[in-house]
């Protein structure tokens, strides 16, 4: 059996029961219904990124992470490009970051996406609440708009490289 192929792979993490750590999957919920009708893209959204979705990375021809920084300033909107961590990386076995994530794509299944992308919101509040801090709130529409753009350009240069229609 032959899997279809996923031309870019949204995989987002975060706890909705922890303020703006669930940033990550209410932007994967929205990315799934704003490319609902676009076939080549999956959307993984889990509190936390685990080795079995490793295969799902090495099948893609792009990848889009998300998830919340508390390295970066709360409500900062940022796009970064993601490596895979080096061989001798110690991996955890629980949880990864991206580049732990491609590299265990690389080591198991030989193959990694032509591109690897990291959407980040800053975080203001961790706390036990439901609701996103004032500043995370108000980063949403160019957190969500980022993620549109990206995806299609994502999409686009995917359907270059395969000589198929976006």
């Amino acid at each position: 059996m032959t899997l279809p192929p996923i031309r870019c792979l949204i995989l987002a993490c975060g706890n909705t029961l922890r303020a703006d750590d669930g940033v990550g999957p209410f932007l994967a919920q929205w990315a799934e219904e704003r490319f609902q009708a676009e076939p080549g893209v999956l959307v993984v959204s889990r509190h936390q990124w685990t080795p079995e979705l490793a295969e799902d990375a090495a099948r893609a021809d792009s990848v889009l992470f998300i998830d919340c920084s508390i390295d970066a300033a709360p409500g900062s909107v940022r796009l970064l490009p993601v490596e895979p961590a080096s061989a001798t990386a110690e991996l955890a076995t629980h949880h990864l970051g991206a580049a732990e994530l491609l590299a265990l794509a690389r080591q198991f299944y030989n193959s990694l996406p032509q591109r690897a992308l990291l959407l980040t919101v800053g975080a203001g509040s961790l706390e036990l609440a439901e609701e996103f801090s004032d500043l995370v709130q108000a980063a949403l529409p160019e957190a969500r708009h980022l993620l549109e753009t990206t995806v299609l350009r994502l999409l686009g240069d995917s359907s270059q490289q395969t000589g198929q229609p976006s």
